[in-house]
């Protein structure tokens, strides 16, 4: 059993903990409300930018030459995934959450593939030791990270590979932000671009489980963006659609790697805010145990000695 001294030096240990989470979380909290902020500033940019290329794509169409990126591949058989996770840990499950749903969702839908990841965060090497998954490339992002100049070189690198016939499709596995308290790791096509096709998170905060709802729900709001930006919108391409789109589509990449970048970023700070303050209410249980042990040892001492004081002096009376 401790001594009443160590248990002591236990008590303080654990309040000198209790005060570094303390100040981690004010920290998380502050980074956090900061993210969401930028997450919430850039949201409506990266949809409508999404909804703009489609529709120039389709005032395209008939163009002879299609632009490379818009080409459907019949048969992938070399994946290139992109995978937001953190430098640092002390986040909960944020990063193996992320991490599982990128080999999860390539088990899944590219069975047969052979799979590269290409890392944003220091934590998705998990990938490589926990699912013996291949690592292609690895770019260092803060994870307080704001800029647009941090993603530019990973979408000209993925462009690049996907157009030399490297990759057969890319996919960017992110963590989005819903609110507070739910924040879920989603998985992104990302090229080819399937622009003929809506995407069933744009615009959404939370529709609950019901997918069907969902995307009925998802399908309004597009709806609803194109009757009021490009119900009566008419583009004159110059000089030719192709050339448009050739410096239209490597910008809307970029646009879709920052803000999942933004999404995840929002995720991660809230997970360690929230991380911190489960290690200070665990931390305040462990003081008050340890209180009630070293309360208990030191009673029993003065009993001990009382006990030892009141026999010496019966023992002097006989």
């Amino acid at each position: 059993m401790a001594t009443t001294r160590e248990t002591l030096s236990k008590i303080q240990s654990v309040k000198n903990t209790k005060k570094i989470t303390i100040a981690m979380e004010l920290v998380a909290s502050s980074k956090q409300r900061k993210a969401v902020l930028a997450v919430l500033k850039t949201r409506s940019y990266a949809n409508l930018s999404w909804l703009t290329v489609k529709n120039v794509v389709k005032m395209a169409r008939y163009d002879k030459k299609m632009h490379e990126l818009l080409h459907d591949i019949k048969q992938i058989k070399k994946v290139g995934v992109i995978l937001i996770s953190s430098n640092r840990g002390l986040c909960g499950g944020f990063n193996s959450l992320v991490i599982k749903k990128a080999y999860d969702f390539i088990k899944e839908e590219y069975n047969n593939s052979d799979a590269s990841f290409i890392l944003i965060g220091k934590k998705g090497r998990a990938i490589e030791s926990r699912f013996n998954q291949k690592i292609d490339k690895y770019f260092e992002v803060p994870d307080y990270s704001f800029h647009l100049s941090h993603v530019s070189l990973v979408a000209k690198y993925v462009i690049e590979k996907y157009l030399n016939g490297e990759y057969d499709a890319i996919l960017l596995v992110y963590t989005d932000y819903i609110s507070g308290v739910k924040q879920t790791p989603r998985v992104k096509h990302l090229l080819p671009l399937h622009l003929n096709q809506f995407d069933t998170h744009l615009g959404v905060v939370d529709f609950g489980e019901d997918i069907e709802t969902k995307e009925k729900e998802v399908q309004g709001i597009i709806n609803l963006k194109q009757d009021k930006y490009f119900a009566h919108t008419h583009y004159e391409l110059e000089p030719t659609p192709y050339e448009v789109l050739d410096k239209m589509i490597p910008k809307l990449i970029e646009i879709q790697i920052f803000q999942a970048l933004l999404e995840s970023s929002a995720s991660l700070h809230n997970q360690r805010m929230i991380a911190m303050h489960k290690a200070t209410e665990a931390a305040e249980e462990k003081i008050n145990d340890l209180t009630l042990t070293y309360n208990k040892a030191r009673q029993a001492s003065i009993t001990t000695t009382t006990l030892e004081i009141v026999a010496g002096a019966e023992s002097l009376n006989k």
